[in-house]
């Protein structure tokens, strides 16, 4: 409650001149998958500082596309970095992310979106220096949406397959709330949860706010910053150019 209080403080603070859905620039989904026949086109950076490494991406791409009503595939291609404290920093290939995005329930007057964002991360990158894991992750979520007037909100989580030595299986659940404060911009705030996913390991919590700048109807901006509150101390980034299109806009004829 004090994190959504204080989420609600910011949207009413912020000037209303400055749309968007849950997904980048937040780490928690939404149900809501690209429209049919739309694209999404991401070129975005992430990055997460603690006190033994810092790790992230410089640059990654993410496609999206609406291949048929209600369903999304995905798929992101990461140039990953990472810097261990005292180390060299090591740079290449990250893990390639593919997905689908499937809604089972459109929102109704009262009734939520629902829907389901499954999410496979392969072993691509170089385990060695901190690249990737060597093993292939997948994500099992349940994802639900309801929008109130200015206001959306999204939450749900799922289970995280994590094999690997060491390694155990964990959860994974977030809280997201957004006021849409013009056509041109959008503010949120979110908290983002985890079981440990190791053994040994700590749960953790980590807070983040966010903003959509809408430039035109195909070219947006965004970004968020936010830090752990539980666990282990990490400071974390991201900053995005996204780029939309439909069969009808002038560019995809």
């Amino acid at each position: 409650m004090k994190v959504l209080f204080w989420i609600a403080c910011v949207a009413i603070l912020i000037p209303s001149r400055l749309f968007a859905q849950a997904g980048p620039p937040y780490q928690t989904d939404d149900p809501d998958p690209v429209e049919y026949r739309h694209w999404e086109f991401y070129l975005a950076t992430q990055h997460a500082a603690a006190a033994d490494v810092a790790t992230g991406t410089a640059p990654h791409v993410e496609v999206n596309y609406g291949a048929v009503p209600n369903l999304q595939l995905h798929v992101l291609v990461p140039l990953a970095y990472a810097h261990p404290a005292g180390g060299r920093t090591a740079f290449g290939a990250g893990e390639v992310e593919l997905g689908a995005k499937f809604r089972f329930i459109q929102e109704g007057t009262r009734r939520p979106m629902v829907g389901t964002f499954v999410q496979t991360e392969w072993p691509t990158g170089n385990e060695a220096e901190g690249l990737g894991t060597g093993h292939l992750h997948v994500l099992l979520p349940l994802w639900v949406q309801k929008s109130f007037g200015a206001w959306s909100t999204d939450v749900g989580g799922g289970l995280w397959i994590n094999p690997g030595a060491g390694n155990r299986n964990y959860w994974a659940a977030g809280w997201q709330v957004q006021r849409h404060l013009s056509t041109r911009a959008t503010i949120g705030g979110e908290a983002y949860g985890t079981t440990a996913d190791e053994v040994g390991g700590s749960s953790s919590v980590r807070v983040n706010i966010g903003v959509v700048v809408n430039m035109t109807d195909q070219h947006h901006l965004l970004a968020s910053v936010g830090r752990s509150t539980i666990g282990e101390r990490v400071v974390q980034g991201y900053f995005a150019y996204q780029f939309t299109i439909g069969p009808n806009d002038p560019l995809a004829r």
